[in-house]
């Protein structure tokens, strides 16, 4: 079973993590977990099963526009305008053990790795080289302030799974698995706020060379250029 969590367009790190209804830790055994965008990652003909059983056409808004475009393409919906939009994919042959971690699926607890994924995505782009020369020890501290914040009005909005035929890689076998996917947002208002507070948190805690606080000061000013 492979867990991807879509929402920033490099592999940024392994990580698993789900958390029961009674509090305790249901972990998935999975072959395979990176971070990382969809790029026509599913052919639309190759679904051949839908969660509410009525085809294609019947699945929801976001999750057409995201097989379509991608975060961009659904943030772009009406519905979405004012939200920052994330993706969790899990894929498998396992339905019950996939749809366990949907239900165990937490906003609180496995949110901040979507926050820490964009932001470390944020500032690697606006590098002009390495993030880590270009912030000082203001990067690593950024982004493991991101992992450990905490993210009110984060919302699980929407589930849904599909099942997809694909021909095994260097053979012409074919296959077919489950695709789980969680919609999360969050309001971009709130969430923007919260980063600004972290920026200037981060930034009273590091000490930087001259040419790495210039280099902050002008991320700080353009943070949500593209975020």
């Amino acid at each position: 079973m492979n867990i991807k969590i879509f929402a920033v367009p490099l592999i940024l790190f392994v990580f698993i993590s789900c958390v029961g209804q009674n509090n305790a830790a249901f972990t998935p055994e999975p072959d395979f977990s990176v971070y990382s965008v969809p790029e026509n990652f599913i052919e639309v003909n190759n679904i051949i099963e839908t969660k509410d059983g009525s085809g294609v056409g019947s699945m929801p808004h976001w999750l057409i526009a995201y097989i379509d475009g991608g975060i961009e393409a659904v943030e772009k919906l009406e519905a979405y305008s004012s939200k920052y939009v994330f993706i969790a994919v899990n894929e498998g042959e396992n339905f019950s053990v996939l749809n366990k971690w949907i239900e165990n699926f937490s906003e609180r607890l496995d949110f901040p790795m979507f926050a820490a994924a964009r932001i470390d995505k944020r500032m690697i782009a606006s590098a002009s080289l390495y993030p880590d020369n270009e912030y000082g020890r203001f990067y690593e501290t950024m982004i493991k302030n991101a992992h450990s914040s905490v993210y009110p009005g984060a919302e699980k909005e929407g589930t849904y799974w599909i099942k997809v035929w694909f021909e095994r890689e260097n053979t012409w076998e074919y296959a077919e698995n489950y695709k789980f996917f969680v919609l999360i947002t969050m309001n971009k208002m709130s969430l923007q706020t919260i980063i600004r507070n972290m920026i200037i948190r981060v930034e009273n805690a590091v000490t930087a060379t001259s040419a790495q606080s210039s280099a902050i000061s002008r991320l700080r000013q353009s943070f949500f250029e593209g975020f």
